[in-house]
């Protein structure tokens, strides 16, 4: 799990980047978000009501565009490509703070049911997954103008 965001960054699904940025602190979280690791990139967009994740791009996929999701522990979900792998969703609330899950981390293969996204005051955004109430891991995205 402590590689859970990390990984969310580094690997999921390619969307592509032309999201449009929106200004800080206006609640919006929507659009293109560095992970800080490895050049991992996450688009956030509206799936119906609530928010979703997904791995634009990282340096291992650039390296390899046709990986797998080879750590998946359901062997029938290992034949995934990471590029385009949703990795966050059903996200709601807002405009500085949405609940939901499930977030799934590829480069490890774990997951976690519930997960937090806050946005900063500062821009940036807490994305914190937790397994269970004491085991929690929190990541610091920051957004791509």
């Amino acid at each position: 799990m402590k590689r859970l965001l990390l990984a969310i960054s580094l690997v999921a699904v390619a969307s592509g980047g032309g999201a449009v940025a929106a200004p800080q602190g206006s609640g919006i979280i929507t659009g293109l978000w560095s992970t800080g690791t490895q050049g991992g990139r996450v688009e956030l967009y509206r799936c119906g009501a609530a928010i979703c994740g997904r791995v634009a791009d990282a340096a291992p996929l650039r390296a390899n565009p046709d990986q797998r999701d080879v750590k998946n522990p359901d062997k029938a979900l290992r034949d995934r490509r990471l590029k385009g792998l949703v990795v966050l969703q059903g996200f709601e609330g807002g405009p500085k703070e949405w609940r939901g899950g499930p977030v799934y981390d590829p480069e490890t293969g774990e997951g976690a049911a519930k997960a937090t996204l806050t946005l900063r005051a500062d821009g940036k955004l807490e994305v914190k997954g937790c397994k269970a109430a004491i085991f929690c891991r929190t990541k610091v995205w920051t957004r791509i103008r």
